[in-house]
């Protein structure tokens, strides 16, 4: 699933339609928009504005405003496993978010699953071969814990202590801070050279400041680089995968219910 950094980099591009007005939105996929009957969430739209694009962790929503200029229903929009969100401009050019990513296979019609259409003729598309992409109405963001990004030290040492769990699942747990998958907490952990096993209980202020410190790191370079995919020990986690500081083979298990790897060298 896409993590903090690929979801900041999508709600990027999503800014790059908020001020267009609305002419069309083609809502007719009704397993990416459910609850909503085909046509809801364009008579709710069409004729208005997106006017802010937001993210908190992983969840990634806009503001908007109606055609006669009050506030309206928040658009949530979640890219699944592979989902990715495009905007184009008057011109039909792609707008944001970099160079575009090459596709191993033709693109086809139907995999763009929500289609937005602006008064200059340029569009915002939910592009999503799999089909495991999301976009709703007033998304419910009341179970989310503050954004990992720009957390203060304290903030995240007081939330990690109210558990008795393996640090690990805490930096999981969207309620405690959210943005946090699973590839960043290995890449997070292994950075500290902080076990995943380690109960929250044990760990010392200096782990906890080490461990934030490590976070934001993380996090800084995942958003520039273009994803959690490109920190430093993901590529190694598979069997026969070294760690690429000290050598040692990387261990395997599962913590909080998650796929993990650690140095036993250097995470104890």
């Amino acid at each position: 699933m896409p993590e903090l950094p690929e979801v900041e980099n999508a709600r990027t591009v999503l800014a790059e339609a908020v001020g267009r007005t609305i002419t069309a939105v083609d809502d007719r996929d009704d397993w990416v928009c459910r609850p909503h009957r085909p046509g809801d969430i364009a008579s709710a739209l069409k004729g208005g504005r997106l006017t802010r694009a937001n993210r908190i962790g992983k969840t990634m929503w806009c503001d908007t405003e109606t055609a006669d200029g009050e506030a309206g229903p928040a658009l949530g929009v979640h890219l699944g496993m592979g989902g990715r969100i495009v905007v184009t401009d008057s011109d039909g050019e792609r707008i944001g978010g970099g160079p575009a990513r090459p596709d191993r296979q033709p693109r086809k019609a139907e995999w763009d699953r929500f289609t937005m259409t602006f008064d200059d003729g340029g569009q915002f598309r939910l592009f999503d071969k799999r089909r495991l992409g999301r976009v709703r109405l007033d998304p419910d963001l009341s179970g989310l814990g503050p954004d990992a990004e720009g957390m203060k030290p304290a903030e995240f040492r007081d939330r990690l202590l109210r558990g008795t769990s393996a640090v690990k699942a805490r930096l999981l747990d969207q309620s405690v801070l959210a943005g946090v998958g699973n590839l960043l907490a290995d890449e997070t952990l292994w950075q500290a050279r902080i076990s995943p096993k380690a109960p929250v209980r044990d760990l010392t202020r200096t782990d906890l400041d080490r461990l934030h410190r490590n976070l934001d790191r993380a996090l800084e370079r995942a958003v520039a680089n273009g994803g959690v995919h490109t920190g430093e020990v993901v590529e190694h986690r598979h069997p026969g995968g070294h760690c690429p500081r000290c050598g040692t083979e990387m261990m395997h298990g599962t913590v909080g219910g998650r796929s993990t790897w650690w140095c036993p060298q250097e995470q104890v």
